[in-house]
């Protein structure tokens, strides 16, 4: 039988989400505890990789196990023998040709950054402290983003992907405040943002590489016309555009999958 489970990560202890020979990932990690608790080699698939230190918001997988598990019990036991990186929001029975991966019609990934010093804040956001950065001329560059096209230029180097075309539905920075900032009864003003993109599909380091893009054309080292040069039609089929025509990626501690979408 197939069931369906839902869980958070910090990716500060993991490879990424898939298995790699020599170092911890997420999907072996889950994989073990499974097993231990089934009694049985237990597979799970996930929704997508995540890189290294890439966390993960109500990320979604799949395992087939016998029919009839107590999947309240079986939740309850997996936060009890998972490291604390790693939490089970709920198991639940699930269609028998439900696929995490293939099913999934929209992923949407969130980074944060912050540009004051918080040692609240440091794990899971980028301190940025350049002086001057616009973020509504970010925002006015983002807005190319938006709609089918070819985003080769944001992919990393050496990538396997068939084709490096997406469509993108939302692309935008907005500011916030954090929770430890509301309970005192501050707000975040200026300090504190978050850069959200959803689409149907993502490159390998393809968010990173746009933020990290977005914050030269903030900085003004770009202007927003350069950046939408980067993004090119759907039907391009030339051969120069690369990696490295577009900015360096951000780096990975502020960037989350944060929603997976199943039609």
């Amino acid at each position: 039988m197939r069931y369906r489970i839902k869980l958070s990560y910090c990716g500060a202890d993991f490879c990424g989400w898939q298995v790699q020979p020599d170092a911890p990932s997420v999907q072996q990690t889950l994989e073990q505890a499974l097993t231990t608790l089934l009694r049985a080699g237990t597979a799970v698939t996930g929704a997508g990789r995540t890189d290294t230190g890439v966390g993960a918001i109500g990320y979604i997988a799949h395992f087939d196990a016998a029919e009839g598990l107590d999947t309240a019990q079986l939740a309850y036991k997996l936060n009890a023998i998972l490291p604390r990186s790693i939490v089970v929001h709920g198991v639940a029975p699930a269609e028998p040709d439900f696929h995490a991966r293939f099913d999934a019609t929209e992923r949407e990934y969130t980074y944060f950054l912050h540009r004051s010093k918080d040692p609240f804040a440091d794990d899971h956001s980028w301190l940025y402290t350049f002086p001057g950065v616009d973020f509504d001329r970010m925002n006015l560059a983002a807005q190319a983003l938006l709609g089918r096209h070819d985003f080769r230029c944001f992919e990393k180097s050496g990538a396997d992907s068939k084709t490096s075309i997406c469509t993108v539905t939302q692309a935008a920075w907005h500011r916030y405040t954090p929770t430890w900032l509301a309970l005192t009864g501050r707000e975040g003003g200026d300090d504190y943002w978050y850069f959200r993109i959803a689409a149907d599909r993502f490159l390998r380091n393809m968010v990173r590489a746009i933020v990290g893009t977005l914050v030269e054309v903030g900085r003004g080292k770009r202007s927003p016309e350069d950046f939408r040069s980067l993004i090119l039609p759907a039907e391009y089929d030339g051969g120069t555009a690369s990696r490295s025509s577009a900015g360096e990626s951000a780096p990975a501690h502020g960037l989350f999958l944060s929603g997976i979408h199943y039609g």
